[in-house]
């Protein structure tokens, strides 16, 4: 898919990860919606593209909400005129022992701190990759989903919750993939490492070293490194139902 002219949906785009994709579009010439629930950051961040000639306009929704999501896409299309692309980026984290001892008691994760990051992560992946897909295959629009994974996706300690929903995300795009192919739509997925990103940075100090000294490369991965790879998964036109690990060589 060529990015200039086309019209792309970014979820979680307010900072990090997902301003980078934002960001990594304009440059090519792509026409944004920057979806984030937090409106003061996403304002600002979408006129810092468009001090920069960018067309962008962006939407404070939650993607966990189903008639937030529909309402969203409604407005997209109204806005733009259609939907050829998503970045399904938007992401949180509440991490926990499974099960910990602590003194005479036990720490357990609770079934909030699961749901939350369940229902953001995976939930809502598949609630704006459904609305995307739909809204393509009835205007005939060939496009491209990206989902966006982890290298938790393997497991992880002291997170349960994050490593099930991203698992879960790339068995989607394997399965959204084969499915969706018939339409003209390809879905890939990236499972990055650790990226430095504002989430990534609250991991403590000693933590994140110790992290760094792991990984082959010897860093974090930063944000327009993984948005490179989202824009190869949306211009190899052969490209479709796989998940593109970027983590330095690290492996958990």
């Amino acid at each position: 898919m060529v990015i200039k002219d086309n019209i792309f949906v970014v979820t979680g785009a307010a900072r990090g990860l997902g301003f980078a994709f934002a960001r990594n579009l304009t440059e090519a010439g792509g026409r944004v919606a920057m979806v984030d629930l937090n409106a003061e950051v996403l304002e600002k961040a979408a006129e810092s593209l468009r001090d920069q000639g960018a067309e962008v306009r962006f939407y404070v929704a939650n993607v966990t909400s189903e008639g937030e999501v529909t309402t969203l896409f409604d407005n997209v299309e109204k806005d733009f005129g259609g939907i050829d692309g998503l970045i399904n980026n938007a992401g949180i984290t509440r991490d926990s022992m499974l099960v910990k001892r602590k003194g005479d008691g036990l720490e357990m994760m609770t079934k909030s701190d699961w749901q939350q990051v369940i229902d953001v992560n995976l939930t809502g992946v598949f609630l704006c990759g459904r609305e995307a897909a739909a809204r393509m295959v009835r205007a005939n629009r060939q496009g491209v989903i990206v989902n966006i994974s982890s290298i938790c996706r393997n497991g992880n300690i002291g997170q349960s919750n994050y490593s099930a929903a991203k698992a879960g995300v790339a068995a989607l795009t394997s399965t959204w993939g084969k499915e969706l192919c018939r339409y003209g739509i390809r879905v890939g997925a990236i499972a990055p490492g650790y990226v430095n990103t504002e989430m990534v940075q609250k991991i403590r100090p000693e933590v994140l070293e110790m992290l760094k000294s792991k990984v082959p490369l010897g860093r974090l991965a930063e944000p327009e490194e993984i948005a490179h790879t989202a824009r190869y998964i949306i211009e190899n036109d052969y490209f479709t139902s796989r998940t593109i690990s970027v983590d330095g060589g690290f492996r958990l």
